[in-house]
């Protein structure tokens, strides 16, 4: 299976001690050098998220080739979203963890399958591998992750919490 990332889920699910569950869920994870550098070259000094994911060794850095395309979708997203939905679409992957809306969108325009921090939370939930969901979703709020109150109620539905 090849899943691409961008850096808010690995933020995300580091901040709350969870980065491991991408290894759990999916083995290995790939990267553009964009979000390398966003979580890792630039990230906050002292963050979880930049110590676990520069010495996650199932963390892949792959070279986008296709550097046209990055530059014509700049216009629209960051460059950590758009190096993201290119590596994704160059390496036909599985899956795209991403949470930013206008990534998600040209994403199901290219029929790549998204899956967001919550639905990966979600996922380890239904696996066994996470308990409580509601807990999880609360210490991801304290920690400055941004998320609707709807979203929250509609993934805690599915999970039957």
């Amino acid at each position: 299976m090849i899943v691409v990332s961008d850096t808010t889920p690995l933020i995300g699910l580091a901040s709350i001690g969870r980065l491991g569950l991408l290894q759990e869920l999916f083995g290995e994870v790939y990267i553009p050098q964009a979000v390398f550098d966003e979580t890792v070259t630039f990230g906050r000094t002292g963050s979880r998220a930049k110590q676990e994911v520069a010495s996650a060794d199932w963390i892949h850095i792959v070279e986008i080739k296709d550097r046209l395309a990055v530059n014509v979708l700049l216009d629209e997203m960051d460059l950590g979203e758009v190096e993201t939905i290119v590596l994704a679409s160059e390496m036909n992957a599985d899956w795209v963890l991403m949470d930013e809306k206008k990534g998600r969108r040209k994403l199901s325009q290219l029929n790549i399958p998204k899956i967001g921090t919550l639905g990966i939370l979600l996922k380890a939930k239904q696996l066994g591998l996470v308990s409580n969901l509601k807990s999880e979703i609360e210490e991801l709020q304290r920690s400055g992750f941004s998320v609707s109150p709807a979203l929250v109620d509609e993934i805690l539905k599915m999970a039957d919490e």
